[in-house]
């Protein structure tokens, strides 16, 4: 499979080598990593836009994970250098959703893809709209 042509922007790309530890007995990266892989390639995503979560949380808003998905394609393993896209891909009034592609270090070839969808909310864990503030600064 071949990395998406119409990924959504602004994005980022998260380089990351498998280490020993991310993988079972046979040196596949176990599948429950690729969730991580995930959120390390959205924080480095809000922070390549000038924020970073812990400066939104002191804002007063949260960015729970509703759903998770993962689509896996072909198998990463111990030492390979992957590389994770992440970008924004839907917006509602009260959550957003990111989606990913775990790619080859060259980024030709998917190993998977994925989505998390997260609600917005304030310290209280209540439903509040987005934020003109975070809107547009990922947008």
């Amino acid at each position: 499979m071949k990395p998406s042509t119409t990924f959504p922007t602004p994005d980022a790309w998260l380089e990351h080598r498998v280490s020993y530890g991310e993988t079972d007995a046979m040196g596949v990266v176990y599948y429950a990593n690729y969730l991580h892989w995930f959120e390390m390639s959205r924080s480095l995503y809000i922070r390549e836009l000038g924020m970073s979560y812990r400066l939104i949380e002191e804002r007063g808003i949260f960015l729970p994970v509703r759903q998770a998905s993962c689509r896996y394609v072909a198998p990463a393993r111990f030492d390979q250098l992957v590389q994770i896209h992440a970008a924004i891909s839907t917006w509602t009034r009260a959550s957003l959703t990111f989606v990913y592609e775990v790619t080859d270090s060259h980024k030709t070839r998917v190993l998977a893809t994925g989505s998390t969808q997260h609600a917005v909310v304030d310290p209280h864990g209540k439903p509040c709209r987005v934020p003109h503030w975070l809107w547009e600064l990922c947008t």
